[in-house]
């Protein structure tokens, strides 16, 4: 059953393939080839297109498995602000080693502030300003898609929206998109989704709400609001879209709990103000509010710890336990100290366990939203990820298409593979035409399964047999082939 990938429904048909190309879709029952795939009784569609990936690892995890096995044959990285530098070395680096998915990646403005202005608490000069800007269209001509922002992370939640807006029009000049990891996703976040919003529109750049999101129990059923916000903005022609991974919790630095001014300048400059008791008992009281009132829940047994490499055997273990394993009362007060001995320790990467399931599903279903893992690649035996690293596309078509019926399947494939390569402006990749590359799964759609869990992480998809990335098959009735099909993909403004 062959599922286009533009939100209509499948038909019976064969697909056959030359290179890296489909050649022909119809009736094949007669052509010759040198391989067959018999895929009776499943699910053909394009390969899975992963909008907002963590690609970090990609130098040591060249052969990108977490990710294929679950579907995916392509990724756009250097999300959240955070980007290679220098930008097309880095690119000519993935060409020379080899990569398992095709790549692309956006360059972030973190990165390129860092670059200027180090994590300073202070607008730019307008030299400062002109350096980013030029950074900004070095990256583009390189090859990037667009520019990422995170503006909740340091250094940009020091940067003013007028600082974004100039940056973002360079990269609109060069035929970029811009996405956010917006200002706030707790408390302030209609104001930031307002202010993406004013972004798309003064910078005249389409957007995506990243991985949007309402966290902390005071916002919960925001959804409603921040998708009327989208609503109207495309109604008045503004080009607004999401993309979001199927879960409760969120996955980010320890550090999103303390207030960015108490981490203005680095982790030694933080130390320092934790030195000064009026400060301590300033800062504890706003990380205090935000175990509170954002990711923390209001209970400890929310926070989750992926990566500690300073005390390993915190990983896969909550806040609320490490406070019993130092012999203290696992009271919130006593997490906001613990909050500061991680930091000073060197941080932790976090699982917060503090979003509803209704805001997951509105969001979902919202015709613009696509899907999107935020997840690291990942290998087994290294830290306790979240499980989006290895399930989130095996857990949209298991229990979002298959158990609760939130999406039919024709729409669930339309927002893995047509909706994201559109944004991205891929005009041969996700869709199963004649012409068009041939990046293709092929699942049981009564089988295919999420294994990865929030205890339990590292465990690959199942029942998606087959993966092929550019005519080369790269995963072969469930075996991982380890081959490195993948291409780097570069972005409009590419000089040939």
């Amino acid at each position: 059953m062959v599922y286009v990938g533009d939100g209509e429904k499948g038909s019976i048909t064969d697909i056959g393939i030359v290179g890296d190309e489909i050649i022909e879709l119809g009736d094949l029952k007669s052509a010759r080839s040198k391989k067959i795939i018999d895929a009776n009784g499943m699910v053909v569609s394009p390969g899975f297109i992963d909008l907002h990936a963590h690609l970090d690892p990609i130098l040591e995890l060249s052969e990108c498995e977490s990710h294929i096995r679950q579907g995916v044959t392509t990724a756009l990285g250097g999300p959240d602000g955070r980007s290679p530098w220098p930008f097309g070395a880095y690119l000519d680096t993935l060409k020379e080693i080899g990569i398992g998915l095709n790549v692309g990646y956006l360059t972030g403005h973190n990165q390129l502030r860092k670059n200027v202005m180090q994590l300073e608490n202070r607008d730019p000069t307008n030299e400062e300003l002109e350096e980013m800007k030029r950074q900004v269209e070095v990256a583009m001509e390189e090859g990037a898609f667009g520019i990422s922002t995170g503006l909740k992370y340091l250094p940009g939640t020091f940067s003013k929206v007028e600082e974004v807006i100039a940056l973002s029009r360079v990269a609109a000049e060069k035929g970029g998109f811009y996405t956010s990891h917006l200002r706030e996703e707790g408390l302030g976040l209609l104001e930031g989704v307002q202010e993406a919003i004013v972004i798309s529109e003064q910078a005249e750049i389409p957007v995506v709400l990243t991985h949007h999101k309402v966290v902390g129990k005071p916002m919960w059923g925001s959804s409603e609001q921040t998708l009327f916000l989208v609503d109207s903005a495309r109604k008045v022609g503004l080009d607004i879209m999401i993309d979001q991974y199927p879960y409760t919790a969120s996955h980010t630095g320890i550090s999103i709990l303390i207030p960015n001014w108490a981490q203005a300048g680095g982790r030694k400059e933080f130390a320092k103000r934790i030195e000064s008791p009026v400060l301590r008992d300033s800062i504890k009281k706003q990380i205090l509010f935000n175990i509170i009132n954002d990711r923390g829940g209001a209970d400890l047994k929310r926070i989750q710890f992926s990566r500690v490499s300073w005390k390993p055997e915190l990983e896969g273990k909550t806040m609320y336990d490490w406070c019993i394993m130092e012999g203290i009362e696992p009271s919130l007060e006593n997490g906001a100290d613990m909050v500061i001995k991680a930091q000073l320790n060197g941080g932790t990467g976090t699982i917060y366990h503090a979003m509803d399931e209704a805001d997951v599903v509105r969001i979902m279903q919202y015709p613009y939203t696509m899907v999107a893992s935020d997840g690291r690649l990942s290998e087994p035996g290294r830290g306790h990820p979240h499980p989006r690293a290895y399930g989130t596309f095996s857990r949209i078509l298991d229990k979002y298409v298959r158990e609760d019926k939130v999406l039919s399947l024709e729409e669930a494939i339309r927002k893995m593979t047509s909706l994201p390569a559109f944004r991205m402006g891929l005009s041969d990749r996700g869709l199963l035409k004649k012409g068009y590359k041939a990046d293709i799964s092929i699942f049981d759609p009564a089988k295919v399964k999420e294994m990865a869990t929030f205890s339990e992480p590292h465990q690959y998809s199942s029942g998606i047999p087959w993966v092929i990335i550019n005519g080369e098959v790269a995963v072969d009735n469930e075996k991982f082939m380890g081959i490195k099909a993948g291409q780097v993909l570069y972005g409009p403004a590419k000089k040939p």
